[in-house]
């Protein structure tokens, strides 16, 4: 059998000889299979076999040979030996190199010789200046301008800020999260109320502001929630007002700087507007300015601000001035709204005489009796209604008198027509009777009020000293006190005879008392002008203590500290 097998040449005439030679010649009486012979092909790709068949090949010694016929096999796989790589050595001189293709997709392009890639040129560098880009010249790159722009005097633009790659997936997720935040700011439905700082501030006042202002815990009663609220909704200037004491009572329980500063917005923007409302404003008949309601609900509400905020500069005064002139010249056209401002108008009035030195008195209160008229259960405040501060302001009249009388020496203090005052006031309020329904907070706080006015006269006509009538008073009006509930509507009301009370408390299990009534009524309203009044109280007692006389004046204890406040 043939080994190895020569593809497309022609097998030469001694090749074919030993072939022949070295091959066992088949018998005739042997196997009667045939001996398997390897046909070889021509350059035409046929068989040897099948050109040489019936030819006789001569040798070279002229004797003929019978060349046997090869029979066609089927060609084995085995029997094929692979292709040679291309770096592997020819089987022989003669026999054709052939390379193998590599596996895989072909090359789009022939692969580039080490010298092309050598001297292929590197990418431009995206990280230069903006200027320099636009120029395609090469920056340096120094920060934040080039030096190249500044060698040349051109203007740099300076860098482009460093994009930071994302996928499509996150572009896609950002995409739709901007379009979930997209959000429109809805305009203010109120005039004033801007922010939702603003929107608290609204609800703190209608909630719990109006109802330490007035006895009507009830909003549908409540006078500042009833009357005075909705004249805010169709006036801006007002609403401004509104908002900014409604901050000023935050700020006095819990200080915050946010609403701190809503409060300096409002006050400023509300006074900016009451300006710009009285410049338009014409005066009336005898060149008396005439005020429209919501000017006047403004002023009223500069009023209780510098309450509930704590003033001590005497602010309430210019208010209380323009109040006044609207009280003594005009009526308002809201008649619900006249009642409102005639009693806290007058109620902050008369009890600004306790602790001020001012001389002004209140001429409206002849024969202990008001003005107007208001009904003592729908009232918002104690003592107004029910004739009380009549008695208060003539006891501040006489108290005024015999404090010239002190400064100037003038003996005896209590002249003849001092305690004909004192007589007059004394009998009115044995003689006086309380108007409110007995078993109620009103009518606790209200004997509370005139126990306390009892004591006001008490330590204005005596001594500084203690006394077993001034004891007992003081006692008395204790137990009112600790009968009152501990809610802010009922507790509004009860500084100014607490304030009466701890000025005559000369005993220290009294004292002990006062100052957890005065702990209460912070805990309960939240007022800023409670402090001022305990700590003038403070003050009376040190004075008490060392027999000093002036722990009779309380008012001039608040006017050496620069002091001038409503203890209201």
């Amino acid at each position: 059998m043939i080994s190895n097998l020569n593809f497309g040449q022609r097998p030469s005439a001694a090749h074919a000889r030993m072939s022949t030679s070295s091959s066992p010649q088949p018998s005739m009486s042997s196997s009667s299979e045939s001996p398997v012979n390897t046909p070889t092909f021509d350059t035409n790709g046929l068989s040897t076999t099948d050109s040489l068949s019936d030819e006789r090949l001569e040798s070279r010694d002229g004797s003929n040979d019978i060349i046997p016929k090869i029979e066609e096999t089927e060609l084995q796989l085995s029997d094929v030996k692979p292709e040679p790589m291309a770096e592997d050595t020819p089987l022989s001189p003669t026999e054709p190199v052939r390379l193998r293709r590599a596996r895989g997709r072909p090359r789009i392009h022939p692969p580039r010789s080490p010298t092309t890639v050598s001297k292929q040129a590197k990418a431009r560098s995206k990280t230069g200046c903006t200027t320099c880009r636009k120029r395609k010249k090469k920056c340096d790159e120094t920060k934040p301008f080039c030096l190249s722009c500044q060698k040349n005097n051109i203007h740099c633009e300076g860098y482009k800020p460093v994009e930071i790659w994302k996928s499509g997936k996150e572009k896609a997720a950002e995409a739709r999260r901007s379009s979930v935040e997209i959000k429109f700011e809805l305009p203010p439905l109120m005039g004033g109320v801007e922010t939702d700082v603003d929107r608290t501030l609204l609800q703190h006042f209608v909630s719990r502001a109006s109802a330490v202002l007035s006895l009507h815990g009830d909003q549908s009663t409540n006078p500042f929630t009833r009357v005075l609220l909705p004249m805010a909704l169709q006036h801006e200037g007002l609403m401004h007002s509104v908002l900014c004491l409604s901050a000023s009572h935050i700020c006095s329980i819990t200080p915050s700087k946010e609403f701190e500063d809503r409060q300096v917005f409002h006050r400023g923007k509300a006074l900016h507007l009451l300006n710009q409302d009285l410049k338009r404003q014409k005066a009336g008949e005898g060149g008396t300015m005439v005020y429209e309601d919501s000017n006047v609900a403004q002023i009223l509400i500069h009023l209780l601000h510098a309450i509930c905020d704590g003033n001590t500069s005497g602010e309430y005064r210019m208010h209380m001035i323009a109040a006044k002139q609207i009280a003594m010249n005009q009526k308002l056209k809201n008649p619900e709204f006249q009642s409102l401002f005639d009693e806290f108008f007058y109620y902050h009035w008369i009890a600004s005489e306790v602790t001020s030195m001012d001389g002004t008195e209140v001429p409206m209160m002849e024969n202990f009796s008001l003005p107007f008229s208001i009904n003592p259960e729908t009232a918002g405040l104690i003592g107004v209604s029910d004739g009380l501060f009549g008695f208060i302001s003539k006891i501040s009249n006489l108290r005024r008198k015999l404090r010239i009388r002190i400064d100037e020496k003038i003996e005896p203090i209590m002249d003849y027509e001092a305690l004909l005052t004192a007589h007059a006031i004394d009998t009115g309020l044995r003689n006086w009777v309380c108007p409110q329904t007995p078993g109620t907070p009103r009518y606790t706080l209200s004997m509370l009020y005139r126990q306390a006015t009892w004591v006001y006269l008490y330590r204005t006509t005596k001594k500084s000293k203690p006394d077993p009538f001034i004891r007992s008073a003081v006692d008395d009006g204790i137990k009112y006190i600790n009968e009152l509930p501990a809610e802010g509507w009922i507790q509004s009301n009860v500084l100014l005879p607490l304030f009466l009370m701890g000025c005559a408390a000369f005993e220290e299990n009294q004292r002990v008392e006062i100052n957890r009534a005065f702990s209460g009524l912070m805990a309960a309203t939240g007022l800023g002008n409670i402090t001022f009044a305990k700590e003038v109280v403070d003050r009376v007692w040190h004075l008490m203590d060392t027999d000093d006389p002036d722990s009779w004046d309380w008012e001039k204890i608040i006017n050496q500290k620069g002091w001038d406040f409503l203890a209201t």
